[in-house]
C-alpha cells in the first residue's frame, strides 16, 4: 500500500529542510534504513534514512526545494501501484526513458547550454551552486540548470564539462589560490544553518547579559611537556585536547561554570561536555566532547580529531553538536591574539582562545625575558556567573596550564 514520506526533524531546532540530492530514483526499490536522500538542515547537510520499505513511486520535493517538518517529499509503495489520490505527485517516468526516471538526471544537453537569469540578470542557482562553481572556476552562465525553473543546483556543476569551442567571458577572474571568489553585487540567500546562528546568537548577546574577562598565561611549561610527549609518539597530540583536558579540570572546581539558565533555577550538571566551535563554508558549528573531565588526553585527542573530520565533511548527527555545557572557541591558528566570543546556548559561558605568541615579560628583578604568552578571554552570563565565580574560574585555569603538575594536586 502506497505510503507518503514526509520531511523529518533532522536536528532538534529544524523547522525547515532544503533537498540537496536524491540517493534514489522512481522506480528504485527502498529498503528500511537505506540513504533516501540528501538534507541540508539548519546546522549540517545530513542523510535521510527511509522508515519505510517498497519502491519509490514518486519523488514531490525536487533537488533545490524546500520542505518544512511535515512535508510530503515522497512516495513509497509497489510497483504499479496508484497513488493519485494519495497525493498529487508526478508520475513515474516512462521505462522508455530511464534516464530522466528520477530528478539527478540532468535536463538534455543542448550544443549551447545556457543558464536562466533572474530580472536581475543573476543566474538561478543554489548556495552550493556557487559555492562549488567557484571552487572549480565554472561561470554559471555556461551551465544549464535542471533544478525548478532551470535552477543550476550542486549537481549541474558536478557533471559540468566545459566545450572546448566555449567563448570565454570578456571579463572574468579565476579565483585565487586562497579560494576566494571575486567580488561581486550579487545577492546570497541566506541559508538555514546561518538564520538559526544569528537568532540563536542574538538572542544569546541580548538576552544573557554578557561580561568579559581576560588575562595572559605563559604556555612555555605546557607546550614543553607536549613536545617531550609528541617526541615519543608517531601521532602527535594536538594543544587543543590538552587544553580541553586541563579546562575539564578546572570546570571540576567551579560548577557555576558548567550549569545552564532554566529561568526559574540553574541547572548544574554533572557531566562536563566540552564544545569546540568549528568552522564551515557556511557558518559554525559546534561538535562536543562529551563527560571530558572523566577522559585523559589521548582519549579526547581521538575524539575530537573524528568530530572535526566530521564536522568538516557534514556527517555530524545531531547528538553530536548539541548540549555542550562548556565552549570554546580557538582562533589562534589565524594569528588572532585576543578576542570576545559570544556565549553558545545553553551555556553560560564560552572562552576565546588567542594566539600563542612570543612577548616580553618582566620577570625577577625587574628583568626583561621572552615568554609564551596566550591571550583568553571568558565571556560569561551574568545571571549565573558574577565576576568574582568567573576571575576564580580563570585564575585556576591560568595556574593549572602555567603549572601543568597541579592537575595532579
Amino acid at each position: 500500500m502506497a505510503e507518503k514520506v514526509f520531511m523529518i526533524a533532522l536536528s532538534p531546532t529544524m523547522e525547515e529542510g532544503s533537498i540537496l540530492s536524491w540517493k534514489k530514483k522512481v522506480g528504485d526499490a527502498v529498503k528500511m534504513d537505506e540513504p533516501l536522500c540528501e538534507v541540508e538542515t539548519d546546522k549540517a547537510s545530513m542523510e535521510y534514512l527511509s522508515s519505510q520499505e517498497g519502491t519509490l513511486l514518486a519523488i514531490v520535493k525536487d533537488v533545490g526545494t524546500s520542505a518544512k517538518v511535515g512535508d510530503i517529499i515522497a512516495v513509497i509503495g509497489e510497483p504499479g501501484e496508484d497513488f493519485s489520490a494519495l497525493v498529487a505527485a508526478p508520475a513515474p517516468a516512462p521505462k522508455a526513458a530511464p534516464a530522466q526516471a528520477g530528478p539527478l538526471a540532468p535536463a538534455p544537453r543542448t550544443p549551447a547550454p545556457v543558464a536562466v537569469a533572474d530580472a536581475s540578470g543573476r543566474v538561478k542557482s543554489s548556495p552550493l551552486a556557487r559555492k562549488l562553481a567557484a571552487e572549480k572556476g565554472v561561470n554559471l552562465t555556461d551551465v544549464a540548470g535542471s533544478g525548478p525553473h532551470g535552477r543550476v543546483v550542486k549537481s549541474d556543476i558536478e557533471s559540468f564539462t566545459p566545450a572546448v569551442e566555449a567563448p570565454r567571458p570578456a571579463v572574468g577572474f579565476a579565483p585565487s589560490s586562497l579560494g576566494a571568489s571575486p567580488l561581486n553585487d550579487e545577492r546570497i540567500p541566506v541559508s538555514r544553518k546561518r538564520q538559526v546562528i544569528a537568532k540563536r546568537l542574538g538572542e544569546s548577546l541580548f538576552t544573557a547579559p554578557h561580561f568579559y574577562l581576560t588575562l595572559g598565561i605563559e604556555m612555555d611549561r605546557l607546550m614543553e611537556a607536549r613536545e617531550r610527549i609528541n617526541g615519543q609518539r608517531k601521532e602527535k597530540i594536538g594543544l587543543n585536547a590538552f587544553l580541553l583536558k586541563f579546562l575539564a579540570e578546572a570546570l571540576k572546581r567551579h560548577q557555576p561554570l558548567n550549569s545552564t539558565w532554566e529561568g526559574d533555577f540553574i541547572q548544574n550538571h554533572s557531566s562536563i561536555d566540552l564544545g569546540v566551535a568549528v568552522a564551515q563554508p557556511d557558518g559554525l558549528i559546534t561538535p562536543v566532547v562529551r563527560n571530558a573531565g572523566a577522559k585523559g588526553i589521548l582519549q579526547i585527542e581521538a575524539e575530537l580529531k573524528d568530530l572535526i573530520d566530521r564536522a568538516r565533511n557534514n556527517q555530524l548527527k545531531p547528538e553530536d553538536y548539541t548540549g555542550a555545557t562548556f565552549t570554546i572557541s580557538n582562533l589562534g591558528s589565524f594569528g588572532i591574539e585576543e578576542f570576545t566570543a559570544i556565549i553558545n546556548p545553553p551555556g553560560v559561558a564560552i572562552l576565546a582562545l588567542g594566539a600563542t605568541v612570543k612577548t616580553p615579560v618582566v620577570g625577577e628583578g625587574d628583568a626583561l625575558v621572552v615568554k609564551k604568552i596566550m591571550k583568553v578571554t571568558l565571556s560569561c552570563d551574568h545571571r549565573v556567573v558574577d565576576g568574582a565565580v568567573g576571575a576564580g574560574f580563570l585564575t585556576e585555569l591560568k595556574r593549572m596550564l602555567e603549572d601543568p603538575y597541579q592537575v595532579l594536586l
